[in-house]
């Protein structure tokens, strides 16, 4: 009888994702042993030096070009690349989530299980102390973002969907006030998540009946010589798109974005605008540049109709909402179709580009969200349109820096709205994409128009009787907004830098 062999472990490959984990788990034990005073600055810290420590793993790891744990996880450019940049991301958004200057309390609710509109929901409301497990979660999300970018075989893959996953449908479900469309958002999210797994999951089962492994190197060889009824190949392929699709926010799968972006809590839809679209963009690029480019010529044509849908919704949509949350909402469905047109350039290209621009648009969106934050009424947050009219008369600057913020999604030059749009219609003709190049310069001039509506409703309208007051942010708000505008202006100007990083990151390994 055979001695049980047990899979090599490269644990420095692994260590980004072992120290947030270990990160997490001791944030659970803090929230138990600190005092409540205590917690907030305890808890912010201790995640911060996590996602700081684990950014120093990535950059140490940048050499390694290995398969570990019995082919589970690949460590490569694109991972090393896509780790480092949900890092940075994730601590841009941490700062947004530990600032409790803009409102006393914070923006999360103190206690989860208090009814909604009971006289302590009342009192939670005026001045205690919000949750703090709000950080432990979101280190969790950020590590499971960490893994699923990494991920080899489409089980690991799954299980790193449901670790990221679980603890955003809790944290969407925390904002202090409008606690109903909070908490309304965080089941929408939870249910349509749950039947986007269910269908991943069954996605698994036939690629495992097609190919006879779940490993992406043994679903490549399969698909390059197919033994197996194609049946269940491409059935499989689809129901693992219909998941990622999903988590990217792609038509026809997009519909939960504007609830749950308008519910949640603010700092955490700047987190799932960010990272989330940086991890599903990313298991996307490995899952059809890796597996299954055996047969591009069968799904680049569905995924394009798909790259189509998105844009369009995303465009039209976004010309006819008054809430500013629902409006970025839409603005981030056009975006993923225009990171879906590069992802479908199938050339390396198209990898490095999608790369930088889902950087780029990272740092402008956690800049968008940090805005939103500061209009602010006696209710919270001012959203609605109507209520921004006027504002660059009263805060110029404030104004100033959206509008700047603005003109980068329109895709104006010298921001970074301009160079990625650039450099991923650039990989999409290159690759013989440019029926999809077409559409996303026309869908990028109609998306023009909701932005420039904001921009002329904040310097060239009168401010009302009931237009918000601009709250000036506390250090943590004010570094997250300089780190995006300056990223987003930097990236727009000299982006070559980030590109060149970004092409040396565009080989997986098998």
């Amino acid at each position: 009888m055979e001695d049980l062999k047990l899979p090599e472990i490269d644990y420095g490959a692994l260590l980004p994702m072992l120290i947030l984990f270990g990160v997490a788990c001791v944030g659970i034990i803090v929230e138990v042993t600190t005092p409540r005073r205590l917690r907030n600055t305890v808890q912010l810290s201790l995640a911060a030096l996590g996602v700081i420590a684990a950014f120093v793993a990535v950059i140490a790891q940048h050499s390694t070009r290995t398969i570990t744990i019995g082919g589970a996880v690949a460590v490569d450019g694109p991972t090393l690349f896509l780790q480092g940049a949900l890092l940075v991301l994730g601590l841009v958004s941490l700062m947004l989530i530990g600032d409790r200057s803009l409102e006393r309390g914070g923006p999360f609710v103190s206690q989860a299980a208090i009814t909604v509109g009971s006289q302590k929901d009342v009192k939670q409301a005026g001045d205690q102390p919000g949750l703090t497990e709000v950080y432990p979660l979101t280190v969790f999300a950020l590590g499971g973002m960490l893994l699923f970018v990494a991920a080899n075989d489409l089980l690991t893959m799954f299980v790193a969907l449901e670790v990221f996953s679980l603890p955003l449908y809790l944290l969407c479900a925390l904002a202090r006030r409008r606690r109903l469309l909070s908490q309304e958002a965080a089941l929408k999210y939870f249910l349509l998540g749950s039947y986007a797994s269910a269908f991943f999951l069954f996605g698994v089962a036939l690629i495992y009946g097609f190919a006879g492994g779940i490993s992406l190197g043994q679903v490549h060889e399969a698909v390059s010589n197919p033994q197996q009824s194609q049946i269940l190949l491409y059935g499989g392929l689809a129901l693992l798109a219909i998941g990622l699709l999903f988590k990217a926010a792609l038509a026809p799968f997009h519909v939960w974005t504007p609830d749950v972006y308008q519910g949640a809590p603010t700092p955490i839809t700047a987190l799932m605008a960010a990272c989330t679209k940086v991890a599903a963009f990313g298991a996307l690029l490995r899952i059809l540049y890796v597996a299954f480019d055996g047969v591009r010529w069968d799904f680049q044509p569905v995924l394009g109709t798909v790259a189509v849908l998105t844009m369009l919704v995303g465009a039209v949509l976004a010309v006819t909402q008054t809430d500013m949350k629902r409006l970025l909402a839409y603005s981030s469905i056009a975006n993923a179709g225009y990171l879906l047109v590069g992802v479908l350039a199938l050339n390396e290209e198209g990898l490095s580009s999608t790369m930088f621009y889902l950087v780029a648009y990272g740092f402008t969106v956690l800049a968008a969200f940090g805005i939103v934050t500061l209009v602010r009424d006696a209710d919270g947050e001012a959203t609605h349109l109507s209520r921004w009219a006027g504002l660059g008369r009263k805060s110029p600057l404030f104004a100033a820096v959206f509008t700047f913020i603005l003109l980068a999604f329109a895709g104006i030059p010298l921001t970074s709205g301009f160079t990625s749009k650039f450099a991923v219609f650039g990989a999409a003709v290159e690759g013989g994409q440019t029926w999809l190049v077409i559409v996303g310069v026309l869908t990028s001039m109609l998306l023009a128009f909701p932005y420039l509506r904001v921009v002329v409703l904040l310097w060239l309208s009168e401010p009302g009787e009931s237009t918000p007051t601009v709250s000036i942010p506390g250090f943590l708000t004010s570094a997250a907004l300089a780190i995006g505008v300056i990223a987003t202006f930097a990236l727009g100007v000299v982006p070559a830098p980030l590109i060149d990083l970004t092409r040396d990151a565009s080989q997986f390994v098998r």
